[in-house]
């Protein structure tokens, strides 16, 4: 969890305004000497493959990290758009994905975004799904993990709560204090609510989504956790969202 919740003395779950998210620390950041719009080949030299929105420290070596969010290393502040290597390791560009990407196209070979695109409207995130289609090579492909509607609305229907007691411990035990309410109502206004969340999806308004960006419906296909058409990427996909996350993924031009 990235809240600091000992900054709000009266924090409580009634009141998700009260979240607070600043900077993102690290220790060093470095200014790569290169301008937008990014081209596939200054990529490729520096070993970049793809991309992963929602995340500024990416696991993989081979991809390029952005988020909104700021990072500072105390003395620099990320500029938006611009190229940085942060701790002499990962790349990480801060930009707001609800404007066109800074990168030529077909720069890219692969997308992944987890828990990314509720947080934006259903308007802007056609936009950005067109975006990422316009920057996927022709043979490249887009990971989508999000927060899946109709397992929420399973669980809470279901007399025993479906998933909503997995999902609560979950967050107890990654630091959220106090426990969540065991309310079903309070669970599903959690995925609308909390989070700066915009848009909720089922696999068929991302499909949806997905066509109206001018990817083929056809080839949208639903994945499991860490099941899909590139292991390394899927591989990204994370343990503490695994009991609540639709993973779908749709390639640039043809069926994967």
């Amino acid at each position: 969890m990235t809240n600091n919740a000992s900054t709000v003395p009266t924090w409580s779950w009634e009141h998700p305004e009260d979240w607070w998210v600043g900077l993102a620390e690290c220790g060093e950041l470095e200014l790569l000497a290169l301008e937008p719009p990014y081209t596939r080949e200054q990529l490729v030299s520096l070993g970049i493959t793809g991309i992963e929105f929602g995340s500024w420290r990416s696991a993989l070596p081979f991809s390029l990290s952005t988020d909104l969010i700021g990072v500072t290393d105390g003395k620099t502040t990320a500029e938006p758009g611009r190229l940085y290597k942060v701790d002499g390791q990962s790349l990480f560009v801060p930009l707001d994905a609800r404007a066109p990407l800074p990168f030529e196209a077909g720069s890219f070979d692969w997308v992944y975004a987890e828990h990314f695109v509720e947080h934006i409207s259903a308007a802007e995130a056609i936009s950005w799904l067109t975006e990422v289609r316009r920057v996927l090579a022709p043979t490249g492909f887009v990971r989508l993990t999000t927060p899946d509607l109709r397992r929420y609305v399973d669980s809470y229907l279901s007399a025993d709560g479906g998933f909503f007691p997995e999902h609560r411990d979950g967050l107890y035990q990654r630091g959220a204090r106090p426990p969540l309410p065991q309310r079903p109502a309070f669970m599903m206004n959690l995925i609308f609510y909390f989070w700066g969340h915009r848009w909720i999806y089922d696999f068929e308004e991302l499909r949806y989504a997905l066509g109206e960006a001018g990817f083929d419906p056809d080839g949208v296909l639903r994945r499991g956790f860490h099941e899909g058409a590139m292991p390394e990427v899927a591989m990204l996909d994370r343990e503490t969202r695994r009991h609540e996350t639709m993973y779908v993924e749709a390639g640039a031009t043809a069926q994967l």
